[in-house]
């Protein structure tokens, strides 16, 4: 069986810790690295209840995309990420966690974004960084239809718009927080853009631009990742039982 250290040694390849933006806390962050692991959850973020499912399946490591501490000075149960990263040691188990570098990555976040929407990448929407993507639609959709679309092919409980008026063509796309990248989706030519945590400046500037704007929660357009982190697994190590976490979901909710 493989060891934690095998494990992220792949997960490096597809997803260079290298690639990781200034601010971020990748790679194993709690385990040792020279543990052998059977059974791995992958979820997008590493919460006690994600916790507790991967204690029940009874894996040794969890893989995540969001890191489980940025800033962690002390492990002790005074913060609520030292609790989780307590509880992950005295249990055993190990949490590689790849983020920004993973949202950069071929295959990964914004590639399985844009491929969920059912686009063709083109471009790359932050060429400084390598994050966010452009895209074509096979043909072009009428933009109430693209929202039902988003909504559906993200399985989100809502979603937060401007409608600029425009066909959905051409489309840039940013998993998490990419309000700011607006102005290089409309300098790319794209007419609707798709991201997440979308301030209100931000909205009006997008009706400033004339740009069709869509904030599709930031956990939905992240969450398409982590079938991906299972199949990466599934292929290199075909002894490990991999499953998709079943508990985590979308946090926010709208009525």
């Amino acid at each position: 069986m493989p060891t934690v250290q095998e494990i992220f040694k792949l997960l490096n390849e597809k997803a260079p810790v290298a690639q990781k933006m200034d601010f971020d806390n990748v790679g194993l962050l709690v385990g040792r690295s020279n543990a052998p692991v059977r059974r791995v959850l992958a979820a997008l973020d590493i919460t006690d209840e994600v916790i507790a499912e991967a204690a029940e399946m009874g894996a040794e490591l969890i893989v995540s995309h969001h890191p489980l501490f940025f800033d962690l000075k002390a492990v002790t149960d005074g913060t609520w990420e030292g609790q989780k990263a307590l509880t992950l040691a005295e249990r055993r188990m190990a949490a590689i966690c790849m983020h920004t570098n993973l949202d950069a990555a071929l295959g990964g976040v914004n590639d399985a974004l844009m491929e969920t929407l059912g686009g063709t990448v083109t471009g790359v929407l932050e060429p400084d960084t390598g994050i966010g993507r452009i895209g074509e639609l096979p043909g072009p959709m009428d933009f109430p239809a693209f929202l039902a679309h988003v909504k559906s092919a993200l399985d989100g409980n809502g979603l937060r718009y401007h409608d600029a008026g425009r066909p959905v063509k051409r489309l840039a796309v940013c998993g998490g927080s990419g309000g700011s990248d607006l102005d290089l989706a409309a300098a790319a030519g794209c007419d609707t853009y798709v991201t997440a945590d979308v301030k209100y400046h931000q909205f009006l500037e997008a009706k400033h631009l004339g740009l069709n704007l869509i904030d599709a929660d930031h956990f939905c357009t992240e969450n398409v990742v982590v079938p991906v982190l299972v199949r990466w697994l599934r292929e290199a190590f075909p002894a490990l039982e991999v499953r998709l976490s079943r508990v985590h979901r979308q946090t926010a909710q709208f009525i």
